[in-house]
């Protein structure tokens, strides 16, 4: 019987060793994308956040779950499982990587299911006693249908000057034609924001490109982030909904995230298209 046990055990472990050989050599024999063999991989020193969201909710780098949740179940992905918001959110305390974000890019899949007369938040870095956050990354459902029309992908940013708020945003403007007037709408769309503090500029992607109207990309003499801290990370709602004072057109998000990625510097456009080609590959 012990002997029996031994063989078991031994022939457990290499079953187990060979799987994970297999795994890994099949990944590294891919060709890359863009120099990486996986979406971990993108400037990963300068990666501060990361929300897997394969049916756990918690931020991978500092193992922080969240503090109050709200409608949210898991559903199939763009890898794994995605969360999946019925009029919700999750909602975490503050993670001292994200008080302090001179440079920033958020990046994340959106699946957004439209309400026809609100918009529909993704994330958010809170600002305390506010909606509208230091960082928010949302869409203008209100405006257009997702289903059926472009999905109107916005970045608003409230930063410190001179001790004043500036209330900053970028986003597509389908008027514009080309690129910004793409049906980017009911379906899974890769979104990222950028800032970059040197040059004060702020871009919006979809799907690997760049979709922002250039007119709106420069932000003059705005320079690097200066946050209103505590700031905490919320996905899928605004500050309003957890402090319990929102305003009737604030309400948390129907539809889905997944893969959410936060870095402390503007990815170039090269990464951000490597980004989404290897996440859309289940890499």
């Amino acid at each position: 019987m012990k002997t029996s046990k031994i063989l078991l055990g031994a022939l457990a472990s290499a079953i187990i060793t060979g799987s994970m050989l297999t795994s890994c050599s099949k990944e590294e024999s891919l060709p890359p994308i863009g120099g990486y063999n996986n979406a971990d991989e993108v400037a990963s020193s300068n990666l501060v956040a990361y929300w897997g969201l394969n049916g756990d909710p918690k931020e991978a780098k500092s193992g922080s779950a969240p503090t109050k949740s709200q409608n949210v179940s898991y559903s199939t992905g763009i890898k794994g499982q995605a969360a999946n918001f019925a009029a919700g959110y999750l909602a975490y305390d503050a993670i001292a990587s994200l008080n302090s974000l001179p440079n920033a890019t958020i990046s994340l899949w959106a699946n957004v299911k439209n309400n026809g007369s609100n918009p529909s938040v993704f994330f958010t870095l809170t600002r305390p006693n506010e909606w509208a956050g230091n960082i928010n990354l949302m869409a203008e459902t209100g405006w257009r249908k997702a289903a059926s029309d472009t999905l109107v992908l916005k970045g608003l940013v409230v930063t410190k000057v001179n001790g004043n708020d500036s209330w900053q945003d970028s986003r597509n403007e389908p008027t514009k034609g080309g690129v910004q007037a793409a049906k980017f709408g009911g379906t899974w769309t890769h979104i990222v924001m950028t800032w970059d503090g040197a040059t004060s500029n702020f871009k919006i992607y979809a799907n690997g490109v760049k979709v922002s109207n250039p007119e709106w990309e420069l932000r003059g003499t705005t320079g690097t982030l200066n946050f209103t801290t505590p700031t905490k990370p919320i996905i899928g709602a605004w500050g309003t909904n957890i402090s319990g004072t929102p305003d009737a057109w604030q309400v948390p998000l129907t539809g889905m995230i997944d893969e959410v990625r936060i870095w402390n510097k503007a990815l170039s456009e090269g990464d951000i298209s490597s980004l989404f080609q290897l996440e859309t590959a289940g890499r």
